[in-house]
């Protein structure tokens, strides 16, 4: 006769037969589901990454469209200990106001100057935003980090550098407006009021943006036109 006579099984054996494929079965739909949950977890987590509070992306910037058509050239500086020390900025509770106190430097020009402490190491220094001669304004750190602006409120507040054409402090009209828009657009973002709008002075002292602190009127009448251009851009968008 060909080939060999195929084994006979006792029922024993055949219990153990089916005992062994039952567990195969088992392991292999286990292992299945197993690893279905781990692909769904991990696309979840993706998905939501951004809404559960993920890194600020290098390109992007949380303030929305700011009021008056104003736009922010973002910038960031290199991570360094001396003017982006990536520190976490958990929380907003004030907008900090400040003035170069170098007459006619421009953004860029003071911009540079925070990249360059990196190299430099002479100072600690630096702003979340700057805003030039030209009303331009450039964002120089995420707002989810801490700049190196106001002293002690640097863990809860946003900062803005602003460039003035001579020794008295005074903004012109292009910065003005661009100061107004953005600290506008900040105050939306972060759901601030006005008494969330301070000067460097109000936090230790610092004469600091001068013009600001030299007449209290002018700080004041700032402080209604941004809370004016808040109201405006909120009843606009009903």
């Amino acid at each position: 006769m060909g080939g060999k006579m195929a084994k006979i099984l006792s029922k024993e054996e055949w219990r153990k037969r089916r005992r062994r494929k039952k567990y195969a079965m088992l392991t292999l739909g286990v292992s299945l589901v197993m690893i279905i949950l781990i692909l769904l977890t991990v696309a979840v987590f993706w998905l939501f990454k951004g809404r559960l509070g993920g890194n600020v992306p290098e390109n992007e910037t949380l303030v929305k469209p700011l009021p008056g058509g104003a736009t922010v050239q973002v910038d960031y500086l290199t991570p360094n200990p001396y003017s982006r020390p990536q520190l976490e900025l958990k929380r907003v509770k004030s907008v900090v106001v400040h003035y170069t106190a170098n007459p006619e430097t421009s953004a860029k020009n003071n911009r540079s100057y925070f990249e360059g402490l990196a190299m430099k190491h002479t100072t600690y220094a630096s702003s979340h935003y700057i805003i030039g001669l030209e009303g331009e304004i450039i964002q120089c750190l995420p707002l989810t980090e801490q700049s190196y602006a106001s002293n002690n409120r640097n863990g809860d507040t946003i900062s803005i550098e602003c460039c003035h054409p001579d020794a008295t402090g005074k903004f012109n009209e292009a910065t003005y407006n661009a100061l107004v828009n953005l600290t506008a657009g900040l105050c939306m973002e972060f759901n601030l009021k006005k008494e969330d709008i301070i000067r460097h002075y109000d936090v230790n002292g610092k004469k600091c943006p001068l013009y600001f602190v030299e007449h209290e009127d002018e700080w004041e009448a700032f402080k209604k036109k941004v809370m004016d251009t808040v109201k405006n851009s909120r009843d606009n968008t009903k």
